[in-house]
């Protein structure tokens, strides 16, 4: 008889990868993917705790199993990521929810295998948090789940402690992983037929430093040197290491798309300093400049937090400049969000929720005008699109191009995983629509 698994994932790229890395040591256990919780055998939330909403959202889904665990008592729920490895919240959950199986932390990824089968010989729940990240570990066989896309970890953890960030603390220090070991990984990705490799990390311009190992920019030109027809990306860069030789390689391989994503956070320098974020608003602009001069057409993204303690008037308005001053592609906006156990948490002059809503819709506005305005250029031009899926609404292909603009167009048979060109007929804010040609 089949056995199934169903992993609910939360926050970024980085957790879609380790649940794909979950997925493939279910596979390995004889499991199979399913697309209903109520159906699976064993049901896994990977998740995270950046922001306030994604845990609370996380414990919902976790206490809406309830019933379903009644009903199904073979069942194993097993619940993992940033969340539990906070200090203390691996026990409130177990508390608040006996009846999940198996609590893990981020930490203990690498042995989740191991975790499930010690639960499936004990009536008694697994709880495992390791204090200490260890060593990497290269022996992951991740079960893929996004093609034509793949995403590749080459550093793991944060040193740079941004007063609001709770990463450093639940994903520890940050490691790298040898070069030789990335390359591999990339080769047998492109062998294997997928056509866009996006390199992971917290922080991917400190990659391997303090080492003899390859810079981050010799990382990019080691791969983008591999034989084949794909595009190269990564994420995120800090702007305090953003450097020359980086967009000189960017510019210099065709492989690399032409698209950065530069996190600013605020505009205002008062605000930066009190993120601990190494940087002043005219040194982004700096970079965010040398960054064009080498790839004028490079399509800048950014994130943008409001409401941080202590934010005047006067700095909110730094930060709507420093959007109409680069002109961003496009902005991952927030409303801050207090996490117990960072600095900013303990900050006095916490902003109240109504002036933080205000000013979140007026920046969304200000980036959605911004966003409408470079969508609009895009009409009558023809561009290069790697067709990524099928969109069931729309019944229409879907895809992106090398700047990361989404176009949708019509196509009669199934095209995924090819690259295309298509011409722009009209523009919808962030997205596209078009049509496949020739040239």
């Amino acid at each position: 008889m089949a056995k199934y698994y169903h992993i609910t994932t939360y926050g970024c790229q980085m957790n879609v990868h380790e649940s794909e890395k979950i997925a493939g040591m279910l596979s390995e256990l004889g499991y199979e993917a399913c697309g209903k919780i109520e159906d699976c055998d064993i049901a896994v939330f990977n998740t995270c705790c950046i922001r306030e909403n994604a845990e609370n959202h996380a414990f919902g889904n976790i206490g809406m199993l309830k019933k379903l665990k009644a009903a199904k008592r073979d069942m194993i729920i097993a619940v993992g990521g940033c969340l539990t490895q906070q200090m203390g919240k691996a026990e409130n959950l177990h508390e608040k929810f006996p009846y999940v199986d198996v609590i893990f932390g981020t930490h203990n990824l690498n042995n989740f295998k191991e975790l499930i089968l010690k639960k499936q010989k004990s009536k008694k729940s697994v709880i495992e948090i390791k204090d200490s990240e260890g060593e990497i570990y290269e022996g992951e066989k991740p079960f893929r789940t996004s093609y034509p896309n793949a995403w590749i970890n080459i550093t793991y953890g944060c040193n740079n402690f941004c007063s609001y960030c709770i990463v450093p603390y639940v994903r520890g220090r940050e490691r790298s992983r040898r070069s030789e070991n990335i390359i591999a990984e990339a080769k047998e990705l492109i062998a294997n037929g997928y056509k866009e490799i996006t390199l992971l990390g917290q922080n991917v311009n400190s990659y391997a430093n303090g080492t003899e190992d390859l810079s981050f920019p010799e990382l990019l030109k080691s791969i983008a040197a591999i034989d084949g027809k794909f595009r190269l990306r990564f994420m995120t860069s800090h702007p305090k290491d953003f450097s020359e030789e980086l967009a000189q390689v960017i510019a210099e391989n065709p492989k690399i798309c032409n698209a950065v994503h530069l996190p600013a956070q605020s505009g205002s320098d008062t605000i930066l300093k009190a993120m601990n974020r190494k940087y002043t608003s005219a040194e982004y602009k700096a970079k965010t400049e040398l960054l064009r001069r080498y790839v004028p057409d490079c399509a800048i993204t950014t994130d943008l937090i409001v409401g941080f303690p202590g934010e005047s008037e006067q700095d909110f308005k730094d930060t709507l400049n420093l959007v109409e001053t680069v002109g961003f592609t496009s902005a991952f906006t927030f409303v801050y969000s207090k996490r117990e156990g960072t600095v900013a948490a303990k900050m006095p002059n916490q902003v109240p929720e109504d002036v933080s809503k205000a000013r979140i819709m007026e920046l969304i506005k200000l980036v959605n005008s911004k966003t409408r305005e470079q969508s609009a250029q895009y009409v009558g031009k023809t561009v290069e699109v790697l067709c990524e899926g099928f969109d069931d609404k729309k019944q229409m292909y879907l895809g992106r191009d090398e700047h990361g603009r989404m176009v949708y167009f019509p196509n009669g048979k199934n095209v995924v995983g090819e690259f295309l060109n298509v011409k722009i007929s009209s523009a919808n804010g962030i997205s596209l629509m078009g049509d496949i040609t020739d040239g």
